[in-house]
């Protein structure tokens, strides 16, 4: 199982065995060299919208970035835990996620469980990929920001959309909101 911190590592050499230079990687996932430096350092727990495109920029899978093994396997078994958590508290983003179903090589859905701290504002920048995503709350209730519009969703309630659309969520409660997220990123068509 590779660690948070062994993420960066990862990115750093799949991106060197393709021969690939920082500048080459900012050039097709839109960040900065710097922002891409500071994950392949892992000074910079990125969310896992970020992930997708490194991963889709590498033209590997997100479980390759997570140091899976390429043997194929028709079950994944996670544990509490073994849970690898890839964006923790305290981070930019001030939230966590945690892959649920990593052991699962070359998957279609990557199922998260994403925690929000109480009155968590995310006003960074809003997210945005290729490929669908369900949020179902578990508990709490939360602002959904999608697009130009807002909703509010709470304990019981599930989101499924278009994640091409810049989405983000806000904590507008007392207490942690956890969510179990699933996203769906269709293969490289190229």
């Amino acid at each position: 199982m590779i660690s948070e911190k062994d993420i960066g590592k990862k990115i750093r050499e799949v991106r060197l065995s393709k021969g690939k230079t920082l500048e080459d990687l900012a050039k097709k996932t839109q960040f900065t060299k710097g922002y891409i430096s500071k994950i392949e350092n892992s000074k910079k727990g990125p969310p896992v919208s970020s992930l997708i495109r490194i991963a889709e920029a590498l033209d590997v899978t997100i479980s390759e970035i997570f140091g899976e093994s390429t043997e194929p396997d028709s079950i994944s078994v996670v544990k509490k835990d073994e849970r690898i958590v890839i964006a923790r508290n305290g981070t930019q983003f001030g939230y966590n996620y945690q892959a649920l179903a990593y052991k699962y090589h070359k998957r279609r859905m990557d199922p998260y469980l994403l925690i929000r701290p109480p009155h968590h504002k995310k006003d960074i920048c809003a997210f945005k990929h290729r490929g669908e995503e369900i949020m179902f709350v578990l508990e709490g209730k939360l602002e959904f920001c999608y697009g130009e519009n807002k909703y509010l969703v709470e304990q019981g309630d599930c989101v499924y959309f278009d994640s091409n659309i810049e989405h983000y969520a806000n904590n507008i409660g007392d207490t942690d909101v956890k969510t179990l997220m699933i996203i769906y990123t269709p293969e490289n068509e190229d």
